[in-house]
């Protein structure tokens, strides 16, 4: 391709072209940047001084000037929220409020926002009556989630179904599995209060909204067994591997105890092994291991600790196998192998903890609903060690 002088007379006329776009597009930064409020800079400068008190002011200022101003304290109130500054966030929100010629859409949406505020701070009941007002807007469904939050809160079950319920109607999706985990608190409620036939009233209930539900079927167990009808107890706690069969493990010591009530511990100890086949765990291996030390004896203990460690090796698994160990060691070499069970039994502890899948919580016990997120049945009933090792 041949070069042409013509070419050269392009340069210049680019150049020119792009000068007189660059021009233009500072004077429209210029021309936005002047129809902006005075104020709105000078609010600027007192939030980046960290000065917020006079900021909020200013700001306020500004809006009782300039109502177009208004999603810049939208954006202001939510960012109080967030670092925990409920207080001038809901002032923020407050004096939206106060706007008689503010639209309705932002009206509502403001008081959407001062609803969080309330909720973030823990002003339950003027949350709650806030959210109230929204449920016929176009907040109905996110207003409806809050309520559901506030009632599990304040422990007001009956409301907290009412609330899982019209959630569920509106569209947000099944809330099963919430409603059923209501009824057993409220059961467990009556248990408190010596009213068994009524905690069993809810259970039912709780059976019938979600069939899964194994803390039902368990407390169901705990009925019979308080009443002493350890039948129905042992035949109860047994429907919980129809349910789900890791959570067996949660009623392994249950099931054992029933078992000697009815002088049928042997037939317990088969079927705890049966399910340690199928389901193993660490709990419930330490209820079959004791049981098998009780009814059997220290060697076939022995054996079931060592084919499970084979299967599923962890620490919490090799304590137990130590435990077995030493009950048959021979006297001169129990202080090492004592030394090596404290050892390990010390790291061991620290693996013995459930571990919510949705926010990572570790505890030591078992919850249905986790202490750290709030949500239900995030706890799967194997320990970590566990998990970590099947996954």
């Amino acid at each position: 391709m041949e070069f042409e002088i013509w070419w050269l007379l392009g340069i210049p006329l680019f150049f020119s072209l792009g000068w007189i776009a660059a021009r233009v597009d500072i004077k429209q930064l210029i021309s936005e940047s002047s129809s902006l409020p005075k104020g709105y800079f000078k609010g600027l400068n007192f939030l980046l001084n960290d000065h917020p008190d006079k900021a909020i002011d200013t700001f306020i200022e500004i809006l009782r000037m300039n109502p177009e101003t208004v999603e810049m304290h939208f954006a202001l109130g939510n960012l109080f929220r967030r670092r925990g500054e409920t207080e001038r966030a809901i002032r923020v929100h407050q004096n939206l409020l106060s706007r008689p010629d503010l639209p309705a859409e932002l009206q509502t949406q403001a008081m959407y926002e001062l609803g969080q505020d309330y909720l973030k701070a823990g002003l339950l009941d003027r949350a709650e009556e806030t959210f109230n007002q929204l449920v016929t807007s176009q907040y109905a469904i996110p207003a409806r989630r809050a309520l559901l939050e506030i009632y599990q809160r304040e422990k007001e079950w009956l409301r907290a179904i009412d609330a899982a319920v019209a959630l569920q109607e509106s569209g947000a999706g099944g809330k099963q599995k919430e409603i059923a985990q209501f009824y057993c608190e409220i059961a467990q409620d009556e248990l408190v209060h010596t009213h068994p036939e009524a905690a069993m009233a809810m259970l039912e209930k709780s059976i019938a909204t979600d069939r899964h539900n194994v803390r039902a079927t368990i407390l169901m167990g705990d009925i019979h067994a308080s009443k002493g009808d350890y039948e129905q107890a042992v035949s109860a706690w047994k429907r919980v591997e129809q349910q789900s069969m890791p959570h067996v493990a949660l009623v392994a010591q249950r099931l054992m105890d029933g078992y000697r009530k009815l002088e049928r511990p042997q037939e317990g100890l088969n079927l705890l092994k049966s399910y340690l086949a199928e389901a193993p765990s660490i709990d419930l291996l330490e209820v079959v291991f004791k049981a098998s030390l009780e009814l059997e004896s220290v060697t076939d203990a022995n054996q079931i600790v060592s084919a499970e460690l084979r299967r599923t090796p962890t620490l919490l698994g090799l304590d137990k196998l130590l435990d077995a160990r030493l009950m048959v060691a021979a006297p001169e070499v129990r202080p090492e192998l004592s030394l090596v069970k404290n050892l390990v039994s010390g790291y061991a502890q620290r693996l013995t903890r459930y571990q919510c899948t949705h926010c990572g919580f570790k505890a030591r016990q078992f919850y249905w609903q986790c202490p750290g997120c709030s949500k239900w049945e995030t706890y799967p009933p194997r320990r970590t060690e566990e998990l970590n090792v099947m996954n």
